[in-house]
């Protein structure tokens, strides 16, 4: 029987995601633990590992396939002493359906998912479909890897009474290891739902940019990344459904500046503490000298209160923003926090972050200065009660002791969720920050 290979949720949010690359063709032999494929997420593309030896019978998703449902089938395996001819006939559950071809042309290669209804065909050939899903069989074949297979035959395990861990309830090597005769109870591998094929809606023959009075050869259609769809999604929801407000404050940096000099000073060879990594650690310690804005609201009317000061940071990358998040900010010290950030941001723009280290962050922090932006305010990051946008230092007039100086300053704009931080306690958190940096000797203390 042909082992299947789905296509994992590799986020707790993951509803799909784009197949990127196969490390694997047909007829490879396969191991436990070997990468087969490259996963592109909403927020990173990761690797994917096998779960199950065998070999490589067929690979059902083709390279760069968008849209495929989390636990549809994208390979099959093939067991010990299999051939092709186990193939045949075997329709898988979930099963994608190949793509087609996009009707858009060049300019957009999304592909189509399903093929039209009849009489709407698109051109050129098309891709046979796959077989349609079909119901399990009550659950009354065991499955298990071959591996497993001989371990319990070895041990003299009765696979009825382990609870498989693999991919559909499958028995793998590790229940084996960890299978307790005494405590096991019967129990049949239990084959979750399986989710429907990617369905892609049908494209828009009307061009509303076209409506508008822009000739179509003046502009080219490209299509959307993961990223920019899910980022577009939950920033609109946002916007449109979090009741939000800006705290703008100006603060003097020439202290700053000058307690980092001393710091790189000393630092280790290969350290460069920047202020960006000082003003998240002065976030952090503000969140935890004013504890009632380190909140989230949960939509059934409660509030959260984080016990930790878990700060995200936004880096661009190619596509879109990702938040990668340095945890414990108020505890660390701040050569700890600029090595994680250099090795956070790195990995961000190779888009190899694990999701546990952007996902799960209580405040975020976002720096345009070094862009020479003056000051802006940030959408806020649900399920987060606020996020500082952080704009450019540059020197400025300013009243000291009732005589006209110059110093270099920096406009901050903090975003808060209304429902968990109001204008007072927002205002107390800003104050709190801007002492830090006013006087980040204080950091340490």
């Amino acid at each position: 029987m042909p082992i299947e290979v789905l296509m994992p949720a590799l986020s707790p949010t993951m509803e799909e995601g784009t197949l990127s690359k196969w490390h694997v063709k047909e007829g490879d032999t396969v191991s436990s633990g070997d990468v087969i494929a490259e996963i592109e997420t909403d927020k990173a593309t990761m690797e994917v590992e096998a779960v199950d030896e065998g070999t490589v019978g067929k690979l059902l998703v083709e390279e760069g396939s968008e849209g495929v449902k989390v636990n549809a089938v994208i390979a099959l395996l093939l067991e010990e002493g299999e051939g092709k001819d186990a193939l045949e006939g075997y329709e898988p559950e979930g099963a994608p359906t190949p793509p087609q071809p996009s009707p858009q042309g060049e300019g957009d290669k999304t592909p189509t998912q399903n093929p039209p209804p009849s009489g709407e065909g698109q051109g050129g050939g098309q891709s046979k479909p796959a077989p349609a899903a079909k119901s399990e069989d009550s659950g009354s074949r065991i499955k298990a890897s071959p591996l497993a297979k001989r371990m319990a035959e070895q041990a003299g395990i009765d696979l009825s009474s382990v609870k498989g861990s693999g991919p559909n309830g499958r028995i793998v090597k590790r229940d084996i290891e960890g299978f307790d005769a005494d405590t096991a109870k019967p129990a049949a591998a239990e084959r979750p739902a399986a989710k429907d094929a990617p369905q892609t809606a049908p494209v828009d023959a009307d061009d509303p940019l076209a409506k508008a009075g822009i000739a179509r050869d003046r502009y080219e259609i490209e299509k959307a990344d993961n990223i920019t769809k899910v980022s577009a999604k939950r920033l609109t929801e946002s916007f449109r459904d979090v009741p939000h407000f800006p705290l703008s404050v100006d603060i003097r940096l020439d202290a700053l500046l000058a307690f980092r000099k001393q710091i790189n000073d000393k630092a280790p060879d290969g350290v460069k503490v920047s202020v960006n990594d000082i003003l998240i650690k002065a976030s952090g310690v503000a969140l935890k000298q004013v504890p009632e804005a380190n909140s989230s609201w949960i939509e059934d009317g409660r509030i959260a209160r984080h016990k930790h000061a878990d700060v995200s940071v936004a880096v661009a990358i190619e596509g879109g923003l990702i938040t990668p998040i340095i945890r414990y900010a108020d505890a660390k010290g701040l050569v700890q926090i600029s090595k994680e950030m250099k090795d956070l941001a790195s990995r961000a723009r190779e888009r190899k972050l694990k999701p546990e280290e952007f996902q799960g962050g209580t405040f975020s922090l976002s720096n345009l200065g070094m862009m020479g932006i003056k000051s802006f305010a940030s959408i806020l990051n649900p399920p987060q009660g606020m996020i500082l946008s952080v704009g450019a230092g540059e020197e400025r007039p300013v009243i000291t002791e009732g005589a006209l100086a110059k110093a270099t300053v920096m406009t901050v704009t903090l975003t808060c969720d209304h429902r968990v931080v109001d204008g007072a306690t927002g205002a107390r958190w800003i104050a709190a920050f801007k002492g830090f940096v006013e006087d980040p000797m204080t950091l340490l203390m």
